[in-house]
């Protein structure tokens, strides 16, 4: 083992993640105001781990004064969250306001100001109106992108004086991944064109919102957070990396190169015509798409993903999937977070900071999310009923190693911001696996304590200074 002592730079952000469904709960929402999320919890309660879901969560939207001051207890520089869209609007057709939910974050905006906290903003994080899924089948309609577009502009009104760091999504592969391509959450529908028409109209939603904020002049940034997977061929065979090629095609560049180059890869449009995938686009919104790049990008990054040529012919019966050309391959040896299910390589994050340095362009981009789930954390409590998480301090030093790493080589990081701030709801998951610094106490009203990690990233952030011990000895 051997120590290395590295320096934070003074502008680096040291911050943490979670979103308006996943924190507040329902407290105040009004009838009509689901979002998909909520209604796939009302429709298939039964798949969230013990029934937990949206409708407490944390109850953030009543106790936030108690968390900014939990989170400037824990050192955060930066806090990035979402403004749930099905609650933020009363009228999605016209964009009526609810001015009740935009009060309380008003409110929340001016808190975490006063505490020295920078707010950053995403417009949407699965937050999608249950109505317009009912209504126009969500993301497969133009009508829900002019919808969005209408409900950015109400949201940039009333908030863009304060804040400057914007982001249209959260992920915005995720959902209809796991609906439309993968038919493994509610509604389930295996259906590859509908799964690329949602992330055309969120890559031309983007465009149109960067471009509108463009057009209004408020300053600062409009950024959208992406979660690529690091993807590495099972071998250095020709079929291994082509397989690699293909998985990083489908699920990563689909939005990185829209958002980043203003172009879908020529291939991939290609393959999709092959196969017979339909999805609606027109030259002109190619064009706004080419023209209207985000100024940053924030990177979700918790493990790496590993394929290898497929092994058996595709069923001609079985419509077209991504997985034609390729299968998941898990390494031997591999490290693990046994509560997950999750490889751990930190890896990842020098990686991929490499691929933006040297394929787009350099662009400014921060960790947007990383983190460690882990089951049943009270095991670890001390005689003080403080969670000693000496796994997530370890974790996050290897990561953020990597991150500065990185940076020292050249890359264009501004921060690393760790998924999450507390103990929160996941889809289906629930609160089974906990992320936080911050422990949430479903036993005692939610009580929240600070995890001996909130401490160790308090220390981290006043000193500047990140202590690794590097595995390198030869035994």
């Amino acid at each position: 083992m051997s120590n290395v002592i590295v320096t934070l730079p003074d502008d680096f952000i040291l911050g943490a993640a979670a979103s308006a469904w996943q924190t507040e709960g329902w407290s105040g929402k009004k009838a009509g105001q689901d979002s998909y999320l909520d209604a796939w919890y009302k429709n298939d309660r039964h798949v969230w781990h013990n029934g937990y879901g949206p409708a407490v969560a944390t109850d953030f939207i009543n106790r936030y004064k108690e968390d900014v001051a939990l989170m400037k207890a824990a050192g955060l520089t930066h806090y990035r969250t979402s403004i749930n869209w099905s609650r933020f609007l009363t009228d999605y057709e016209n964009a009526v306001v609810d001015e009740e939910y935009a009060a309380y974050y008003d409110s929340l905006i001016n808190e975490m100001q006063a505490q020295g906290i920078e707010v950053m903003l995403c417009l949407e994080h699965y937050e999608l109106p249950a109505v317009l899924m009912e209504k126009y089948g969500g993301w497969g309609a133009k009508q829900v992108v002019e919808l969005y577009l209408r409900y950015a502009g109400k949201v940039f009104e009333r908030y863009a004086e304060k804040v400057t760091r914007w982001f249209t999504f959260n992920e915005p592969i995720v959902v209809q991944t796991r609906v439309y391509l993968d038919a493994i959450r509610w509604p389930y529908e295996q259906n590859t064109a509908k799964w690329m028409q949602w992330n055309h109209h969120k890559n031309l939603a983007t465009a149109k919102v960067v471009k509108l904020f463009r057009e209004k002049g408020y300053r600062g940034t409009v950024g959208t957070i992406l979660n690529p997977e690091v993807t590495y061929p099972r071998s250095s065979a020709p079929h291994d990396v082509l397989a690699a090629e293909r998985y990083d095609l489908f699920y990563n560049r689909v939005f990185l190169d829209p958002a980043i180059l203003g172009t879908y890869p020529a291939e991939l449009i290609a393959l999709l015509a092959k196969h017979q995938v339909r999805w609606d686009y027109t030259p002109a919104e190619l064009q706004l798409i080419a023209e209207n790049r985000v100024d940053e990008v924030g990177i979700n990054l918790y493990y790496p993903h590993r394929v290898k040529a497929p092994s058996r012919a595709w069923h001609p019966e079985t419509p077209f999937h991504p997985a034609f050309y390729y299968e998941h391959f898990e390494l031997p040896g591999r490290r693990m977070n046994k509560s997950r299910g999750w490889e751990i390589q930190p890896r990842i994050i020098y990686d991929m900071a490499m691929r933006i340095k040297n394929e787009y362009g350099n662009i400014p981009w921060f960790v947007a999310e990383s983190g460690m789930g882990i089951e049943n954390e009270v095991q670890f409590k001390n005689a003080d009923g403080e969670i000693q998480d000496d796994y997530r301090i370890e974790f996050i030093t290897e990561h953020l190693y990597q991150t500065l790493k990185a940076r020292a080589k050249g890359a264009n990081c501004q921060g690393y911001m760790l998924w999450a701030f507390t103990d929160n709801v996941s889809p289906m998951n629930a609160f089974k696996n906990r992320y936080g610094l911050i422990e949430i106490d479903l036993e005692d009203n939610r009580a929240r304590r600070m995890k001996k990690s909130a401490h160790w990233y308090r220390r981290l952030r006043d000193s500047r200074r990140l202590v690794v011990n590097l595995d390198d000895e030869m035994k």
